[in-house]
């Protein structure tokens, strides 16, 4: 099925100079870009793209406080309030120099995507992994350093979340769809 999807390449990739080589493992796949840009996130852009949703954000609050549980430290605050907290680290953080928006489309992107990003954690990310290969950040060090860890990366996790997402960042005229050469063969029915 072909779907859209979302990646921002966020400002560490965009500082570190890594924009070429993680925008070409998308296009070596058969994925395509049908819009790309670069972007200074504002407050207002960040705050839609990390929705003040309860439900998501009790979600990151307890998957962080089980997270810290498991290795022991307590954890006084509610689910909702480390939430909230995380919400604003990751908006500082999106919106603290530029960062470059894909819209990528293909077979299975959002899947596709993922698996060529990587795990979330930079440090538990599988060799081959956009994250595995050009990231070392840990959620200890994040943690310690008050601060949401640095992946590089976003990659839309469902196909609803991508829709809304490129809403947030592309307008309808800034997407261009096109055929790539290759689709014939990429998408070839068989006989």
């Amino acid at each position: 099925m072909i779907e859209r999807t979302l990646v921002l390449l966020k400002p560490d990739a965009v500082q570190r100079a890594l924009v070429g080589d993680i925008i070409s493992r998308f296009e070596k796949t058969g994925l395509k870009i049908i819009g790309m840009k670069m972007v200074n996130a504002d407050k207002e852009t960040a705050g839609k793209h990390y929705a003040d949703d309860a439900e998501w954000l009790k979600s990151v609050g307890a998957k962080t406080k089980k997270s810290y549980e498991a290795k022991g430290i307590k954890v006084a605050e509610d689910e909702l309030t480390i939430g909230k907290r995380i919400r604003q680290q990751l908006m500082d953080f999106i919106s603290m120099s530029p960062s470059v928006a894909l819209c990528i489309e293909g077979h299975g992107a959002i899947d596709k995507v993922r698996v060529i990003v990587g795990s979330t954690a930079p440090s538990t990310a599988a060799p081959g992994t956009i994250r595995g290969d050009y990231s070392m950040d840990s959620y200890a060090l994040a943690d310690s350093s008050k601060r949401p860890i640095q992946n590089l990366i976003h990659a839309s996790d469902s196909r609803e979340n991508g829709v809304r997402e490129i809403k947030i960042w592309f307008k309808e005229n800034e997407l261009y769809p096109y055929t790539r050469v290759d689709e014939g063969l990429l998408y070839r029915k068989g006989k």
